[in-house]
């Protein structure tokens, strides 16, 4: 199990989408794939758990995690043998050991824990919470947005992570992420 959670090797730069719900992730990182003529890796856990929504099991439990955590792996591993250049992945087993800290009393599964630090990316892209809520069948703190904003960036800090923060309407986001990614590919 613990392999489906690693990294593979790769030559593209990896940048991550990071922070509360409904902050524009997604937006940016289809756009960033675009402007880059790359590829994006979207987010597992919307997929997952809309199948259980969908078939009445409305949800998440912890015991969904791990789960959800080795599907990102594997459509991150797979989307970075697609590209030399940027791979822009919606979010990360870092985002996720979040979510299981804030809904699950502090507690994440150790494996889970493991490989959310000792994954890397060259740059996270932490979005504030300044855009208009949009509520869907998964999204349910609307009111505990500033919270786990302060929760992706204390995590950041905590573990060292290269990131920037992203606050302003879409074109402001792209503009400072497309800066800072261009910066990566020079080096």
């Amino acid at each position: 199990m613990e392999e489906k959670l690693k990294q593979t090797e790769s030559n593209c730069i990896k940048v991550v989408l990071f922070g509360p719900e409904s902050t524009g992730k997604t937006t940016l990182a289809r756009q960033l794939a675009r402007y880059y003529n790359s590829v994006w890796v979207p987010e597992y856990a919307r997929e997952y758990l809309q199948k259980k929504w969908n078939n009445k099991r409305r949800t998440c439990e912890q015991s969904d995690l791990l789960p959800i955590a080795i599907g990102q792996m594997e459509l991150e591993n797979r989307s970075a043998k697609k590209t030399n250049s940027v791979l822009v992945c919606d979010t990360d087993l870092l985002e996720t050991k979040v979510y299981s800290e804030a809904y699950y009393a502090g507690n994440c599964h150790p494996l889970l824990d493991k490989y959310a630090i000792e994954n890397t990316y060259q740059l996270y892209l932490l979005t504030y919470i300044d855009t208009p809520w949009e509520a869907d069948d998964l999204r349910d703190k609307p009111k505990e947005r500033l919270e786990m904003f302060l929760a992706f960036e204390k995590v950041l800090k905590e573990n060292n992570r290269p990131y920037i923060l992203l606050k302003g309407n879409k074109k402001e986001r792209l503009e400072e992420a497309v800066k800072h990614i261009d910066q990566l590919l020079k080096k």
